[in-house]
């Protein structure tokens, strides 16, 4: 910025001819509208889905796990009592095995039985973010009685 410009945006701010710092907006659906604000959206039939693939996720994966894991400790017994080592390790194996899938099973529960909660969480932000941006206008309007506009 050239000293000259500074210089005009001086001026121009003395004289009240500056502009205004304005957050961009929606414009106004005419009729009006939506009487919800914001572009914050989270479609239930969405959520649903995805619960869903979580909840099916979980079903078939318990079920295939807890056939590998009685395989595995059924091998492992075995092969322990026929005095292999082999066995032990794979009984470790199989303990890894069922803490890992407890931990998958429990995150798939877990999303399932969040994403209730989503919805709910989301408009209850979009009302927050719409509160404290419809107060900076009465903060501006302060400003303004205050410089005498």
């Amino acid at each position: 910025m050239a000293w000259d410009e500074w210089e005009e945006l001086k001026v121009q701010a003395t004289e009240g001819q500056s502009t205004r710092i304005r957050l961009n907006q929606l414009a106004p659906e005419p009729g009006g509208g939506d009487s919800q604000q914001g572009d914050l959206k989270v479609n239930q039939r969405d959520l649903a889905a995805i619960g869903d693939a979580a909840f099916e996720l979980r079903q078939k994966f318990e079920q295939v796990s807890n056939h590998a894991r009685a395989a595995s400790q059924k091998a492992a017994g075995g092969l322990t009592s026929e005095g292999f080592s082999l066995g032990g390790a794979l009984d470790h194996v199989a303990s890894r095995w069922i803490d890992q899938s407890r931990s998958l099973l429990d995150a798939t529960a877990h999303i399932s039985n969040h994403l209730d909660y989503t919805k709910g969480a989301h408009a209850g932000d979009e009302v927050h973010i719409a509160g404290t941006v419809s107060s900076i206008s009465t903060l501006d309007a302060g400003f303004n009685e205050r410089k005498g506009a």
